[in-house]
C-alpha cells in the first residue's frame, strides 16, 4: 500500500469509525458473546501506543494481554517488541491498531500533545483507554475527549491513582484519612491546601526547556515529523524529544505538567471539586519564554466557595499544613492540631467506594474511579496554571462555560491550533 492510499485508508476508517460509533455502543469482546467468544473470564486485551519510557513500564501490567504496540521511534519499537515476546506486533502509525478488532485496550503512554487526539481516535474506534498524565494538553482537547468516550460508552482511566491508593507522597499517608476529616468538616470551611516541598511535594524545575537551541540532523530512526504531529513545525534538537520534552509548551508544561495531575487530583477529589474548576487564578513568575518552559514562584487558585489551593513553588511557607481551615490544621504526617484527631477520625462515616481496578471497569461497564469527568477537572487545574504562568497576570475562568471571563488572550490557549492535517 503505498503512503497516498494509507492516507486514504486512515481517513476512511476514522470516518466509518464515527458513524458506527453514532449507531451502538461498543463493548469488549470478552462481555459479548457469538463468535470469537470464550469465557467472561478470559484476559482482555491492549495495545500501548509510545513505548519511549512509560509505556515499556507499563507492557506486562495485570489484567490484560499484550498485542501490539506502536512508536514513531525504531529503536523504541525495537526494544518494546523484544521485551513483549514473539506473538506481539509493532506499529508506526497508533491509527493501525485502532483498526484492529481484536484489541479491547489502548494504554496512550505518548507525549501529552498526542493524548487529546489518540484519545477521541480510540473512542470513536470502540477502545477503552487507558491515558497517562496529563490528560490533555489543552482544556478544549479535554472536554472533546470527555464527549467522545460518553457518546462512544467507553471506560477512561488517567494514569494516577493517589486518589484511591498508595501513601500520598511524603505527605505520610493515604488520601483516605484526609478525604474522610473534610468530607465530615472536621476543619471546617473554606479551605486551603499548600502543595509544596515543606508539605511533601517536588515541582521538578529541572523539567524547564532550553533558549538556546540549534537545528541538529534528525536521528535515521525517528519519524519527527509524526513525533511533532499536531505541534508546530519546529527544527529538530533531541532536548526536544523523549526524556527532556517535557520543557516546552508545545508538548507539555514543564513540572506543572509532569507533576500536576499527580499533586492535585487528590487534592480536587479532596475539596470535593469533581464536578467544578477555579473561578480565580494567579501567578507570581519571571516572564516566560514563549517556547521553553521556565520556573515560577507561587500559583494561587481560587474555587467560587472560597477554597484554596496554592502551588508554593519557593517552599516559601516553611510551618505550613498541607490543609488548613477555620477549625483545624492537618500538616505532612497526618500531624493535626485538633485534640484526639485519630481517635474522632475513626467513628466518623468513610469515603464512597469507588472502582479502583479498571479490568473490573471495563468487563463490568463501571465507570473508574479517576475517569473522563473528574480527570478532564484534575487536568483542567493544571493546564489553568500553566496558562497563568505563560501570561503572568490575574485570571478569572467560568467553570460552567469552560472559558476565560472577558480574556480573549486567555481563551486563546484554551486550544491551541493543531498542525494540518491532525484536528480533533
Amino acid at each position: 500500500m503505498s503512503d497516498r492510499d494509507r492516507s486514504v485508508s486512515r481517513r476512511i476508517f476514522i470516518k466509518k469509525g464515527i458513524q458506527a460509533a453514532a449507531a451502538a455502543v461498543i463493548v469488549p469482546r470478552a462481555v459479548l458473546g457469538g463468535k470469537g467468544f470464550t469465557s467472561p473470564s478470559d484476559q482482555l486485551t491492549k495495545a500501548v501506543i509510545g513505548v519511549g519510557g512509560m509505556g515499556r513500564v507499563h507492557l506486562h501490567y495485570p489484567g490484560a494481554r499484550l498485542m501490539a504496540v506502536c512508536d514513531v521511534d525504531e529503536k523504541h519499537l525495537k526494544l518494546a517488541l523484544e521485551m513483549a515476546g514473539p506473538d506481539v506486533k509493532g506499529y508506526k502509525d497508533f491509527r493501525e491498531v485502532l483498526e484492529r478488532s481484536d484489541i479491547d485496550i489502548v494504554h496512550i503512554a505518548t507525549p501529552p500533545h498526542w493524548h487529546g487526539i489518540i484519545s477521541k481516535t480510540a473512542a470513536e474506534a470502540g477502545k477503552d483507554i487507558w491515558c497517562e498524565k496529563p490528560m490533555t494538553r489543552t482544556i478544549e482537547e479535554g472536554k472533546k475527549v470527555v464527549r467522545a468516550v460518553q457518546k462512544n460508552g467507553r471506560i477512561f482511566r488517567v494514569n494516577t491513582w493517589f486518589r484511591f491508593s498508595d501513601p500520598f507522597y511524603k505527605l505520610g499517608s493515604t488520601v483516605q484519612p484526609i478525604k474522610k476529616a473534610v468530607m465530615n468538616r472536621m476543619l471546617g470551611w473554606p479551605l486551603k491546601v499548600t502543595v509544596s516541598g515543606v508539605t511533601g511535594f517536588d515541582w521538578k524545575f529541572y523539567w524547564k526547556g532550553r533558549t538556546d537551541l540549534k537545528p541538529q540532523r534528525v536521528p535515521k530512526e525517528l519519524d519527527y515529523n509524526f513525533w511533532l504531529g499536531p505541534a508546530p513545525l519546529k527544527p529538530y534538537h533531541p532536548h526536544r524529544v523523549h526524556t527532556t520534552f517535557r520543557g516546552y509548551w508545545d508538548y507539555d508544561g514543564g513540572g506543572l505538567g509532569d507533576m500536576g495531575m499527580h499533586y492535585l487530583d487528590p487534592v480536587q477529589y479532596i475539596l470535593e471539586k469533581d464536578g467544578t474548576s477555579p473561578v480565580e487564578i494567579e501567578a507570581d513568575c519571571s516572564q516566560q519564554h514563549p517556547d521553553a518552559c521556565l520556573t515560577w514562584r507561587r500559583i494561587e487558585l481560587k474555587y467560587a466557595d472560597g477554597c484554596k489551593i496554592i502551588l508554593d513553588g519557593e517552599n516559601r511557607d516553611k510551618k505550613v499544613p498541607f490543609i488548613e481551615g477555620p477549625e483545624g490544621k492537618i500538616f505532612r504526617g497526618i500531624r493535626s492540631d485538633i485534640l484526639d484527631f485519630k481517635q474522632r477520625l475513626a467513628r466518623l462515616p468513610d469515603p464512597a467506594q469507588q472502582e479502583t481496578d479498571f479490568s473490573n471497569a471495563v468487563r463490568k461497564r463501571k465507570k473508574f474511579a479517576l475517569n473522563e469527568e473528574n480527570g478532564h477537572r484534575s487536568c483542567t487545574i493544571v493546564n489553568l496554571s500553566k496558562i497563568a504562568v505563560r501570561l503572568g497576570r490575574p485570571l478569572r475562568f467560568d467553570p460552567d462555560k469552560q472559558c476565560f471571563i472577558g480574556d480573549p488572550q486567555a481563551d486563546r490557549l484554551l486550544h491551541q491550533p493543531m498542525r494540518a492535517p491532525w484536528h480533533m
